[in-house]
């Protein structure tokens, strides 16, 4: 076994989308082969409905699949297909967009007022950017969850993990996307195939990640389960953690315990031609998406 190597960790960065929307956004509209197949993740928790409420109007996608997983509140969605739906607590839509779809994604708040969930971008290979458009709509009692003997919860929303397969499928990437929480003070160790590109997002209590290297900055030396490990200081809410090529990692749950998402995915390995959210291979490619939507032919008719 080999543990993977902590490349980075960072803050989510305060931001704002859609027609006024106040999120927090740890990756994206960067170097898209930095977590490839993944090109950005956003994070759109907030407590006060004038910071959300305005949501995501009518918007193009092409080339890329969105996955939206709300923890609180409601997400009502609309396509130009005809498609509507709400996503409540705990579902999770997966949306892939193909050759063009356009959509719109209205936020709202639970009794509280709290609207909490998160988005991820997924690349599409070239051979299935121009694909028939899909949803995969799921309900958070149809994600299977694996609790283990120390109180580590995982709940399993893509991919195989512990014996429990996810409820999402037929995904290009061939992705993995884990809600794990981890008990205070609880070690635990996780697989994860060595050819899959990994991240953690830590969204609730903090945790250290052991390292498999010695990188620049302060390190902690703690004795963990009878074993002395590399763990870098405790990350808390909000914070990315980019891992680098190995088969497990390693995490140390802080002493409130630690809740985080991991996900993984293969690497696609294209040329990325990116503007917002329509994503294509070439300059070419972009230009006609975006001259398709100039002259209403962008929504191509179904076969």
């Amino acid at each position: 076994m080999s543990l993977r190597p902590v490349l980075e960790t960072r803050a989510a960065q305060p931001t704002m989308e859609g027609a006024g929307v106040h999120l927090h956004r740890a990756f994206g509209f960067q170097d898209p082969s930095e977590l490839d197949p993944f090109l950005l993740f956003d994070d759109f928790r907030n407590d006060h409905p004038e910071l959300y409420q305005q949501g995501f109007p009518w918007h193009p996608h092409r080339g890329i699949e969105t996955i939206t997983y709300v923890l609180a509140g409601t997400v009502e969605h609309g396509d130009s297909l005809g498609n509507t739906g709400t996503l409540g607590a705990g579902d999770v839509q997966w949306m892939t967009a193909g050759s063009g779809i356009l959509h719109q994604e209205m936020p709202a708040g639970n009794r509280e007022g709290q609207m909490h969930g998160f988005q991820l971008w997924g690349n599409l290979p070239g051979r299935d950017k121009m694909c028939a458009p899909r949803y995969q709509d799921v309900q958070g009692k149809e994600i299977p969850e694996v609790i283990d003997d120390d109180g580590t919860r995982v709940k399993v929303i893509v991919g195989s993990f512990w014996g429990k397969t996810g409820p999402v499928d037929g995904i290009a990437a061939d992705p993995q996307y884990l809600d794990i929480h981890v008990p205070a003070g609880v070690k635990k160790t996780f697989r994860i195939d060595t050819y899959r590109r990994a991240f953690a997002y830590i969204f609730d209590g903090s945790a250290a990640f052991a390292d498999a290297s010695r990188p620049q900055g302060v390190l902690l030396e703690k004795e963990v389960a009878g074993q002395e490990v590399n763990i870098r200081d405790m990350s808390g809410d909000r914070t990315l953690v980019r891992f680098g090529t190995g088969d497990e990692i390693t995490v140390q749950a802080g002493p409130e315990g630690v809740r985080f998402l991991l996900i993984s995915g293969a690497p696609i390995q294209e040329p990325v031609a990116w503007h917002g959210p329509i994503v294509m291979n070439t300059r070419a490619e972009l230009q006609k998406a975006f001259a398709e939507l100039r002259n209403g032919t962008f929504i191509k008719p179904a076969h």
